[in-house]
């Protein structure tokens, strides 16, 4: 059953990150609060040690004449030093411009113009490529510090070389770091998030410094992670799922491992052996893909034994969410699956797993089903960016698979009269950065954002997303349609999918754009004799065509008959960040995918 959460905790909030983040130095000096990949091990490093780095950096931007809510950017990937470069920003009253590394060189341009940022900390050489191109488009950039790049002494220094102006400042200033943490006010600018958007140019989303606070102690309210947890992160931290993560380290007090990585996930866990994480959907369905798949090539007594083992594992789940433990027989088989299946998956992730976190786009039913019947569990949550990532989060004793959970203590929701989600709360942002109109369009006079979601409550509060607002179409016999529902359930069908488009707005029919998974299909390829040929060719096959059809064909039996899909096409290459198909969150960019295989969709309705 849902749970009542006392709300006082908002009358004792930090005034300030800078502050949250001293106060857990203070509070946890010597525990352990990153560790981070360094030659062929992990570098571990405490709370106190931490604080060192951060006090050096943030009197180093100082140094430098940063002075309040004046923008400082970061473009690296997720990495310990981004960690470092965004709570020294903290720390010196500015606010952090977050910059994803693969953006292009144009749109790092205009978002660091846009946010007038003055210093840019830049991961590498690649990053200061982009910085030196537009160089005469960002009058107001006075330094770049790298982490790993190329220095030359003037425009762009190192981390050390930063942290040595700040040992100078601090000799003349000891207490400029608790001085500028104590001036910095609750609704003072702490970060400008540009979202990547699926259609137009990025939006500066500005979040408070009370957002972010709020974020963390609310999580920490339920009472659900620990000090003695261990995150392993490797979301981008331009991306505000990261960035919440941090405020709930910082709240919590437990420790982090860190490697932005996508590649090393699966290794990182079972070396790290965290107990949560939060990821994308994409990464549980490419890991449940990657174990079905194995397990269906091997076949015979093993997947016999294998779907054996999953079936009591689902049984198992099916009961406790239903508030019972499983007794008798039931539990009996349960021990067994456990030690002959069920724990060897669990051990591919570390072993220690107690829940997942998943946020950014709809879970897969499947998926999720099949996690818990492993024994880890997948709590969704829904936020924006707009509301500093969470608003609504499943709890680990109080869950409603295929829903977005409760809301997180101290945000409101409505559903508007047509359905859309309306949220209230301390974590709904400011507005955007030099847009008046399209901010009175998000925020109305009553302070409700308008998600542009679409979503139901259940009698409890639990929360089910079913579709963006804007990408509801209507075929032309008037028949609605919602696509990302369809295609979130295909990838739980299909263990090859990488991405699906349904499309339809005006047509006869559905079609869909498909395109499969490069390991899946490539390990299919092998076992069909193919090794040695190339992704587009395995893929595009008619053998691979008529594999994916079985798949629709059980797709469809699951709708209706005008949402059924009569007609895809199998492309010749994954969609990708680097085309622009995909944002640097991995969500699909409807509108560029349509336009830019255009001719391939056309060609599905034509006779």
């Amino acid at each position: 059953m849902p749970v009542n959460y006392d709300t006082s905790f908002l009358d004792h909030l930090a005034p300030n990150v800078a502050v949250q983040f001293l106060d857990r130095v203070a509070k946890s000096p010597d525990r352990e609060a990153y560790r981070y990949p360094k030659g062929d091990g992990w570098q571990s490093v405490t709370w106190r040690e931490t604080g060192e780095q951060v006090r050096r950096l943030a009197a180093g931007l100082l140094a430098l004449g940063i002075e309040p809510e004046q923008r400082v950017g970061i473009a690296s990937d997720t990495r310990y030093e981004w960690i470092l470069a965004d709570l020294a920003v903290m720390c010196a009253g500015a606010a952090t411009t977050t910059v994803y590394p693969s953006t292009n060189a144009a749109d790092t341009s205009y978002i660091l113009s846009d946010s007038e940022c003055r210093v840019v900390f830049a991961e590498n050489d690649e990053q200061i490529a982009k910085l030196k191109e537009h160089k005469a488009e960002l009058p107001h950039l006075l330094r770049v510090v790298t982490f790993d790049g190329t220095t030359d002494d003037s425009w762009v220094i190192d981390l050390e070389q930063l942290a040595q102006l700040g040992d100078g400042y601090l000799d003349d200033h000891p207490e400029a770091i608790e001085e500028t943490a104590k001036s910095i006010g609750p609704d003072q600018l702490a970060t400008l998030i540009y979202t990547s958007g699926t259609t137009g140019r990025p939006k500066g989303v500005r979040l408070r410094h009370r957002s972010w606070v709020y974020e963390g102690a609310a999580i920490e309210v339920q009472d659900i992670l620990h000090e003695d947890d261990l995150q392993f992160l490797w979301l981008p931290m331009a991306h505000s799922f990261g960035k919440v993560l941090l405020s709930t380290q910082l709240a919590c007090g437990f420790a982090t491992a860190i490697d932005g990585r996508v590649d090393k996930i699966v290794e990182n866990l079972g070396i790290v052996k965290p107990t949560f994480m939060g990821a994308a959907p994409r990464i549980f369905e490419k890991a449940y893909n990657r174990v079905t798949t194995m397990v269906a090539d091997e076949g015979g007594v093993k997947a016999r034994l294998f779907g054996w083992a999953i079936g009591v594992g689902g049984r198992v789940a099916a009961a406790r969410q239903g508030g019972e433990r499983p007794t008798g027989l039931l539990a009996l088989e349960h021990a067994l699956a456990d030690r002959l299946v069920l724990r060897k998956v669990r051990e591919r992730f570390g072993g220690r797993i107690r829940f997942f976190i998943s946020g950014s786009a709809a879970l897969n039913r499947d998926v999720a089903d099949w996690f818990e019947a492993v024994g880890m569990l997948i709590l969704e949550g829904y936020g924006l960016t707009e509301t500093s990532a969470a608003s609504f989060v499943n709890r680990p004793h109080s869950y409603v698979p295929g829903s977005v959970g409760l809301p997180v203590p101290g945000t409101e929701v409505c559903i508007a009269d047509d359905g859309e989600v309306l949220i209230k709360g301390p974590g709904v942002m400011e507005g955007y950065h030099h847009q008046a109109q399209a901010t009175a369009e998000a925020l109305d006079p009553g302070g409700w954002l308008h998600t542009g979601d679409l979503g139901q409550l259940d009698a409890r509060g639990f929360l089910r997303v079913t579709d963006r607002k804007k990408d509801l179409f209507k075929t032309s016999g008037g028949k609605a349609v919602a696509p990302s529902a369809i295609e979130s359930m295909f990838k739980g069908i299909c263990p090859y999918v990488s991405h699906m488009l349904v499309h339809g707005d005006g047509r006869n029919y559905v079609t869909a754009l498909i395109t499969l998974d490069l390991d899946e299909i490539t390990t299919w390829g092998v076992a069909r004799g193919m090794a040695g040929s190339l992704y587009r060719e395995m893929a595009t096959c008619p053998a691979a065509y008529e594999m994916v059809q079985g798949y629709v064909d059980e797709l469809n039996s699951r709708l209706n008959r005008w949402e059924t899909i009569k007609k895809f096409v199998i492309l010749p290459r994954d969609l990708s960040v680097e085309h622009g198909e995909l944002t640097p969150s991995l969500k699909l960019r409807r509108r560029a995918v349509e336009d830019r295989f255009r001719a391939e969709l056309d060609a599905l309705y034509t006779s």
